[in-house]
């Protein structure tokens, strides 16, 4: 009799495997809809699996299905409260249906935003994600709801000691958030020290442009060019030398050469390349090499209203 249970039911388990698989496979090739309704099939039948659970969750909040999103992993801080992974992605969810709503239906959520995520961090002291999580909450929240840039440093501290890296990438948020561009640049360069990734010197990058620092920028990305040899980068000095009009010859040969070296891994479409270009001689008053790349670019992809409009102020 066991073994013909034992076969009976094995049809099942496989069913079981094959929906959890489908679902991580889809959630990895971005066919969100289809995990979900591949997931949500089997959740109906499978209640208490916190694997397949975890996984529909995940699949509405790919597509910012928030208060479904909640749902599910209410369903999994409810059967295990002492997993800080799941406070932490409770908290996210409530974080992210704070931001799509008004700003009043925003306050009822905000506490439980903060319980979630300081949960998750008391339950898990090496948890990086969490903690910045943390950092950016106490950052942006108003000081009469909690917000508290003492806060914020107190867990950037923590993330320091658990990686130097995003202790330092912390605090330079902190800092640029709080409009201190000297230590946030500090900071930044530390990471950059540390670390060396290209989040690294995509934050300093993204300060210099705030701060209307053009050259610096340009210099910045050549040296993360030199450490990670990116075609990509080649297209961030363009798009710098022509938003902000400076280093036109080195932005000019680096659109060029990404354009030459272009594969759809480097991201960025080859029109944004050469709707820079064309700003670049537009810049240098060269009228018949604007026109021509900006064509190039509409005819690439011609539903992109800021190549028409440009097109049109030629």
């Amino acid at each position: 009799m066991k073994s013909f249970l034992a076969i009976l039911l094995l049809p099942l388990a496989v069913f079981a495997q094959t929906s959890i698989e489908k679902g991580e496979t889809y959630i990895a090739n971005k066919q969100f809809l289809k995990a979900e309704k591949e997931l949500f099939a089997y959740v109906t039948y499978h209640e208490d699996n916190l694997q397949a659970i975890e996984l529909l969750g995940d699949a509405y909040g790919h597509q910012k299905k928030w208060d479904k999103t909640i749902t599910e992993y209410r369903k999994l801080v409810k059967a295990k409260p002492n997993t800080a992974n799941y406070h932490y992605k409770l908290g996210g969810a409530l974080g992210m249906k704070a931001l799509s709503v008004s700003k009043i239906s925003a306050l009822g959520i905000i506490g439980e935003v903060k319980s979630s995520f300081l949960k998750a961090a008391e339950l898990d002291p090496n948890h990086i994600e969490t903690r910045w999580a943390l950092v950016e909450l106490y950052m942006q929240l108003p000081g009469l709801i909690g917000g508290s840039k003492k806060t914020s440093l107190k867990y950037a501290n923590q993330l320091e000691n658990l990686s130097k890296v995003d202790g330092y990438l912390a605090k330079g948020y902190i800092y640029e958030y709080d409009d201190d561009p000297e230590l946030a640049e500090e900071y930044y360069l530390k990471a950059i020290k540390v670390g060396g990734s290209l989040t690294c010197y995509d934050k300093l990058t993204a300060l210099y442009e705030k701060e209307d620092q053009p050259d610096k920028a340009v210099a910045n990305i050549e040296s993360s060019q030199v450490k990670h040899q990116r075609n990509s980068l080649h297209y961030q000095i363009g798009k710098v030398c022509a938003d902000y009009n400076v280093q036109l010859e080195k932005g000019e040969r680096c659109l060029l050469v990404y354009i030459e070296n272009y594969t759809s891994k480097d991201g960025v479409p080859k029109a944004w390349a050469n709707y820079r270009l064309a700003q670049i001689y537009k810049h240098k008053n060269d009228t018949n090499n604007a026109l021509k790349y900006i064509k190039l670019a509409i005819n690439e992809l011609p539903d992109i209203d800021v190549f028409t409009d440009f097109k049109e102020d030629i």
